[in-house]
């Protein structure tokens, strides 16, 4: 009897996605493809390749499970001391690949710099022997050709991730810091046999920062000069998160200063250094217009709209199955999918690493943990200046509709204030966005449709549009409308709005009633730690405009309906917010929190017009 696609993935907790590509590539006993659906034999036994998994450990010597490496970037101690996912064969598809430069771009906080660490420790020639990391790992597991590049090459590593300074000058000194920090690991050199004496002289410059601004541009491509002189070796070059002072450059008005920089930096290392083997640059944008590369032909580019090295970056579902089955948390998995799950690398779908370890660490519960963990000042940038039609589309997507954009890759900082098409890009690649469909392709360049992926960058979002008002918004007006919203006080509640109106909105702004709920959805992100936040689903006999479900079953619930209109009078605004209270009753809509066993409910009718508000408020018992 065959069964459905679906019905073995629920089986076998993995995507429909994930036993499609099973199907595909001929892994799955007697699938056959029906139209448009995979159909499997019901006692079809689980393909080795997923029964076998590799799974976590207890401590050497003790019955206590391994931590998760939450902050961890460190290769060596990821591996010896926490719960590590294998992602050792991106080193067999670099080394397959075989290219002189790569660029992988990802959002933040998606294990790119763990990734580099395990790189630079695979593949430099070090005193200790490194072998020991990677013998129980799937890199090992491949045939020698791999295992003989372990330990063979000097490494240069440079990150410029902690690179935040707001002025050029201090800029200038991170990245010379930077530098010669590296140099410093590199200190044999002083002692090398094979260097000049000007080499040497050159190199002790570096340690005491006491080198001209474009002697210490072409730092990397000397470095790898005297280290395969060396070594008598050729030299891999690894420079993480390499985007960071572009991006303080832009912000902060030292953009051409830093681009310049940058672009003789990354040349002398990476465009025609005939000593070098290979070189992996990692960052959250490509920036290829800036000229950073130019004359980089063979540069490959890798985000997160390619198939190929999808998987590396991030957890694939079966991954996470693993990791809550060795905490003895399966039936997490419904939960952890809402929260972090829904990006779209290429075709494969990924979970944020980052916070599916911090919610195993956190006893399972549900967060925005990605949140605020860098800094978002663009993003806030982007929504501070947006117009009318970006805080529409914004409200758009905090609802859980999609957007439709035309998506550019090859991104200008100064542009991305521009066109709200590259608006999109950038939060697309940042990954506040996930693309659900491509509707058609102009001259390589795709028309994307585009949603929020999930709960917690629901809440991300909610966070940037409440901060993009943080200016107006006082500790007094914020206080009030917390202490309006849990007791039903009317009068205080509508003072709040009132006053928050008044001081923040246009005219042009309070037109439709679309800007006070978005509005809204704002204020109420104070609130999204202890409430998952909805808008606009259906509930009874409607579709509500907020629902606010409370995490803690014994608190309250909350229920807001919106009415707006213009030049109404204060008895006119009381009907109107009374007209919303009695949609609230009428349509049902505070069924869905009481079969979610919510026993008390208060529902809001809020009228708006104009820059003043009315509210009524009610409660429901159970």
């Amino acid at each position: 009897m065959l069964i459905s696609a679906k019905e073995i993935a629920n089986r076998w907790q993995l995507t429909q996605r994930r036993i499609a590509q099973l199907c595909l590539a001929g892994e799955i006993e007697g699938a056959v493809k029906k139209g448009r659906y995979w159909m499997i034999p019901e006692d079809t036994p689980v393909p080795e390749k997923v029964k076998n998994k590799p799974v976590g450990t207890v401590r050497p010597g003790t019955t206590k499970l391994l931590p998760c490496p939450v902050g961890i970037t460190s290769y060596k101690e990821a591996v010896t001391e926490c719960y590590y996912v294998d992602k050792t064969l991106f080193i067999k598809d670099i080394l397959d690949d075989h290219s002189k430069a790569y660029l992988f771009t990802r959002p933040r906080r998606f294990g790119k710099t763990l990734m580099m660490d395990m790189v630079k420790t695979f593949f430099e020639n070090t005193a200790e022997d490194t072998s020991v990391y990677f013998r129980d790992k799937l890199i090992w597991k491949q045939n020698d050709v791999y295992r003989q590049y372990q330990g063979k090459y000097p490494v240069i590593y440079l990150s410029f991730k902690d690179a935040h300074s707001e002025k050029w000058e201090d800029m200038y000194q991170d990245l010379r810091y930077a530098i010669k920090k590296e140099f410093r690991r590199h200190r044999e050199l002083l002692d090398s046999g094979v260097l000049s004496e000007a080499e040497k002289r050159y190199f002790s410059s570096i340690l005491n920062m006491q080198i001209p601004e474009v002697d210490c541009q072409n730092a990397l491509g000397e470095l790898s000069y005297m280290l395969s002189l060396h070594y008598k070796c050729k030299v891999i070059v690894i420079i993480d998160e390499y985007d960071t002072p572009i991006q303080q450059g832009h912000l902060y008005g030292y953009y051409n200063q830093v681009t310049g920089f940058m672009r003789n930096l990354f040349s002398a290392a990476l465009k025609d250094n005939e000593n070098l083997e290979f070189g992996i640059l990692t960052g959250v944008l490509r920036i290829a217009k800036e000229s950073l590369f130019s004359g980089l032909n063979n540069l490959v580019v890798n985000t997160t709209l390619d198939e190929k090295y999808a998987s590396y970056f991030g957890f694939m579902e079966e991954e996470v199955v693993t990791i809550a089955d060795y905490y003895g948390k399966a039936d997490t998995v419904t939960e952890i999918r809402k929260w972090y799950d829904g990006y779209l690398f290429g075709n494969q779908e990924i979970y944020n690493p980052w916070s599916v370890l911090n919610y195993f660490t956190n006893d399972c519960k549900a967060k925005a943990f990605w949140s605020r963990t860098s800094s978002n000042d663009v993003i806030s940038k982007l929504i501070h200046d947006g117009d009318r039609e970006l805080y529409t589309s914004l409200e758009t997507l905090i609802k859980g509709e999609e957007i439709q954009a035309v998506i550019d890759t090859d991104i200008i900082y100064p542009e991305i204030n521009g066109e709200p098409d590259t608006i999109y890009s950038f939060l697309l690649m940042v990954g506040y966005l996930k693309v659900t469909g491509i509707i058609s392709e102009i001259h390589d360049t795709p028309i994307c449709s585009l949603k929020i992926p999930n709960l917690e960058i629901r809440n991300v979002f909610q966070k940037e549009i409440l901060g993009n008002w943080n200016s107006l918004f006082t500790g007094t007006v914020l206080k009030n409308f917390g202490i309006a919203l849990r007791t039903g006080n009317e009068n205080l509640f509508q003072n709040t709005l009132s006053e928050f109106l008044l001081h923040s909105a246009s005219s042009y702004d309070t037109a439709q009633e679309n800007f006070y709920h978005g509005m809204i959805l704002g204020m109420l992100s104070l609130f999204s730690d202890s409430y998952i936040i909805t808008s606009n689903r259906e509930a009874g006999e409607g579709r509500f405009d907020i629902q606010m479900e409370p995490r803690n079953k014994k608190n309250a619930g909350y229920l807001l309906e919106f009415k707006a209109d213009k030049n109404l009078d204060a008895e006119q605004m009381e009907e109107k917010a009374e007209e919303a209270l009695q949609q609230i009753r009428s349509k049902a809509y505070a069924e869905d929190l009481e079969y979610r066993g919510i026993k008390k409910i208060i529902c809001y009718g809020i009228a708006f017009s104009g820059k003043r508000a009315s509210v009524k408020c009610e409660a429901v018992v159970d």
